[in-house]
């Protein structure tokens, strides 16, 4: 099943392995048991540190957990094979049971090991989604370091039932103790703030004396990253409030037009931005979000920013660049029905759609990219482009027309998305003859583009019609010492190259109206 490079790297990792793993697999007769069968003995073949045991005892089969040698209990499970994108947490997996501690800082772990009861979680994968291996990677981890902690991945392929039981149409889907707790991409910090409702007290309380900055910035994406880098060089005091590394790009499957990289995934590259932030003396503060700015009193005053955990930081300069997240159709349905026939990421939860009709609405280049995906997975494909033509790229457009299985309609507004009160069953919308028409379908995939993460800034800086920050060349917002970057302002075309060049601007400007502008001796804000 590996190829002999992949071979031949994971042959490395286990070598490190600090002390010997069994892979306790229960397995049945059927196709996939087998195919199990044959990655655990590849893998355990690379290392005699790595057993295998077939007496395992779950309900799920094929499933395997992965054990410290002699331990009867614990350890990491997989309802699933886990190839595709979740290979690499079948890795680390491995890794940090055999003894290699998980990425966290000491004051996460103690936290984790603090969390009192017992968790059992169960989260539902598609291989297929880039999104998912975080929120496995961090329960797995999690579990490694407390015991009482457990969870299972599972492919939804493999389980149909289950995933028909509970109604999951959309993936990573966790539940804790048999309910529902998560939905969508999550990371180790925000999963620990729903578990302790002290968490958002003590990181407040830890950001409560931090000293002001020369040069904040708000959010974590190309733009964020970048900003951060330029900031650090130049020497000044830098903070980076970090939601989430990557931002939007982390939900990017395929980046192609990045220059100089001809082939990368948002996943990786946003890996990639962060290992740069952290290579220089960047204070970053991890899974926060900022809910309000107060600019400064005067020109080279502090501003504050108000942090969602009640903290409030201070800092001569502010760079927001907090970026946009997808565009909703806004019609009568689409809440009622997210997750349950609506989606958003068609590499994500495209495969639960296998052989059914959906619809996609838009016709840019996401509209399109998803249609051509889905096209190989569902039954069909309805386009629906409010316009009189795609917006699309034209090899986009040219694949398009070569797929069989696709309708493209133009000058159709998208009304209303219906259902049995369970799931999707259709779509209304209005044509070009101004009449309503219906389409019958499982799935509606919303692809319309994006609006900008300011909502939070209110009335302090100046913002146009669509919500976008007004900035001029240098990236300058209209409150002195406050500066904007990426897919959050007027910039014209989103896209990482621009966002990142933005990023940079907006740090060399910033650094200059630090040098021009002196600090006078004030009070922080707000009082």
């Amino acid at each position: 099943m590996l190829q002999d490079a992949i071979k031949t790297q994971l042959k490395g990792y286990l070598a490190s392995l600090a002390h010997p793993i069994v892979l306790e697999a229960s397995l049945d007769d059927t196709p996939p048991s087998r195919e199990m069968h044959e990655l655990l003995h590849e893998v355990a073949a690379l290392s005699d540190r790595v057993q295998v045991s077939e007496q395992g005892e779950a309900t799920r089969r094929p499933s395997f957990v992965i054990k410290s040698a002699g331990a009867k209990a614990g350890g990491v499970s997989f309802a699933a094979i886990p190839m595709g994108h979740e290979f690499t947490s079948f890795v680390l997996a491995m890794l940090q049971v055999g003894g290699h501690a998980p990425k966290f800082s000491d004051e996460m772990v103690a936290q984790i090991r603090a969390l009192p009861g017992h968790y059992d979680f169960e989260t539902y994968v598609a291989l297929s989604c880039q999104n998912c291996p975080d929120v496995v990677q961090a329960l797995n981890a999690m579990s490694v370091i407390n015991p009482n902690i457990r969870n299972v991945t599972i492919d939804g392929a493999l389980f149909p039932d289950e995933v028909a039981a509970r109604n999951i149409m959309s993936v990573p889907q966790v539940y804790l103790n048999g309910k529902l707790f998560e939905t969508g991409r999550t990371d180790a910090g925000q999963i620990l703030a729903k578990l302790d409702a002290d968490a958002p007290k003590r990181a407040a309380e830890k950001l409560k004396n931090i000293a002001p900055f020369d040069v904040l910035i708000i959010g974590s994406g190309p733009a964020g990253a970048s900003a951060a880098v330029y900031a650090a060089r130049k020497g000044v005091r830098t903070g980076l409030v970090a939601e989430r590394f990557g931002g939007q790009m982390m939900d990017t499957e395929g980046i192609e037009n990045f220059i100089s990289v001809p082939e990368t995934t948002g996943p990786r590259l946003s890996a990639a931005l962060e290992a740069h932030v952290r290579a220089y003396d960047v204070d970053v503060i991890p899974g926060e979000v900022a809910t309000e700015l107060f600019p400064a009193a005067h020109p080279g005053g502090l501003h504050g920013v108000a942090l969602e955990s009640g903290a409030i930081l201070h800092a001569r300069t502010i760079i927001v660049a907090t970026g946009a997240h997808w565009r909703h159709l806004g019609v009568p349905g689409e809440e009622e029905y997210r997750n349950r026939g609506v989606a958003y990421c068609p590499h994500c939860d495209g495969p639960f759609y296998k052989g059914k009709r959906v619809a996609v609405a838009g016709g840019g280049n996401s509209g399109v990219e998803a249609a051509i995906d889905l096209a190989g997975i569902v039954a069909h494909v309805t386009l629906l482009q409010r316009g009189s033509h795609l917006k699309a790229d034209k090899v986009l457009c040219d694949k398009l027309a070569t797929l069989p299985n696709v309708t493209v309609l133009t000058e159709a507004l998208t009304t209303r998305i219906e259902g049995n009160g369970r799931n999707v069953t259709g779509l209304t919308y209005r044509g070009g003859d101004g009449a309503d028409h219906h389409v019958d379908l499982e799935g509606v995939f919303v692809q319309i583009g994006l609006l900008p993460n300011t909502d939070w800034l209110k009335d302090t800086v100046e913002r146009n019609a669509f919500g976008e920050i007004v900035v001029n060349d240098h990236g300058a917002t209209s409150v002195p010492g406050v500066f904007a970057a990426g897919d959050a302002t007027t910039t014209p075309y989103k896209q990482i190259v621009i966002a990142i060049g933005d990023g940079a601007k907006a740090a060399l400007s910033a650094f200059d109206y630090l040098i021009r502008v002196p600090a006078p001796v004030e009070k922080k804000v707000p009082a």
